[in-house]
């Protein structure tokens, strides 16, 4: 491979076309302004880089970025790309990542809104990320240690696994189908609305109005706080741990708790058991 050491790049398609390229120590920032840096692109390695420019990485293929930062101004840098390892990186620009697919990601810090639209088959883990509408329309996911911020995330996604994570979110999982959360500690106002085959195993769940409208919905032995309207329209299977504040109409299934101070059936198809204690209420 061609190496290439602590040069600045800031024409437009600087390299354009490459292959068999290892930039390391380069800056990608400068007067001429230039976009999309290393486009349509194979098997490239950028190590220690800097990204100031925007679209450093469209329609690529095997790429490497390793200790880079991308910032603000490096606005949606990689789209139309597949078969990408992304290591001890920051990316701070807008729409960061959209439309690739086989992407791996670990120890990176992510500031993006509109990050991983469209994508699929992610990995990542051991990741931090804050931003509106992450990952929506996502595919294919297996996200380990996760601490993300932000509102309206994983809406739409498909087919994911989540371990360990922290959520700090609202409106999140919207729409989502065969989901599973594992360990996680989700954080924010109407949880999963519309959302079909999804699992909660073993999780803390805080917020208003959480898990309505929901169908094939599972809990498994969860803590849930400041849930109130609990379970709308929905069809659910839940074990909780810990009292609700209020179930209200729940379509069908089964819904266990030690208490609930207020149980609301103002609609007569809601028909879903309700056992505080052990015992149907």
């Amino acid at each position: 491979m061609t190496i290439i050491e602590n040069q600045i790049f800031d024409q437009e398609r600087a390299l354009y076309e490459s292959r068999d390229i290892v930039a390391q120590g380069c800056r990608f920032d400068g007067p001429a302004d230039g976009e999309s840096a290393f486009k349509e692109s194979r098997d490239i390695v950028a190590e220690h880089c800097y990204f100031n420019l925007r679209y450093p990485f469209w329609h690529d293929k095997n790429v490497r970025i390793r200790s880079c930062e991308m910032t603000a101004l490096c606005r949606a840098a990689l789209w139309y790309s597949e078969d990408i390892v992304i290591s001890d990186s920051q990316l701070h620009g807008i729409k960061a990542l959209r439309e690739c697919r086989n992407i791996e990601m670990s120890g990176c810090d992510i500031l993006s809104p509109e990050f991983g639209w469209s994508s699929s088959d992610i990995r990542m883990r051991d990741c931090t990320a804050e931003g509106e509408y992450f990952m929506m329309r996502a595919a294919n996911l297996h996200f380990t240690n996760l601490r993300m911020k932000g509102k309206y995330s994983f809406q739409y996604i498909e087919n994911a696994v989540f371990e360990n994570c922290a959520f700090d979110t609202k409106d999140a999982f919207w729409h989502a189908k065969n989901v599973t959360v594992k360990n996680c500690l989700v954080k924010g106002e109407y949880l999963a609305w519309y959302c079909e085959n999804v699992t909660f195993d073993h999780c803390k769940i805080i917020g208003t109005q959480p898990l309505c409208y929901c169908k094939g919905l599972r809990l498994i032995d969860c803590e849930m706080e400041s849930a109130d309207l609990s379970f709308e329209k929905s069809d659910v299977q839940a074990t909780v741990t810990t009292p609700i504040i209020s179930i209200k109409n729940p379509t069908s299934g089964c819904i266990s708790a030690p208490a609930v101070q207020e149980i609301i059936r103002t609609d007569p198809r809601a028909k879903a058991a309700i056992r505080i204690g052990g015992k149907e209420v």
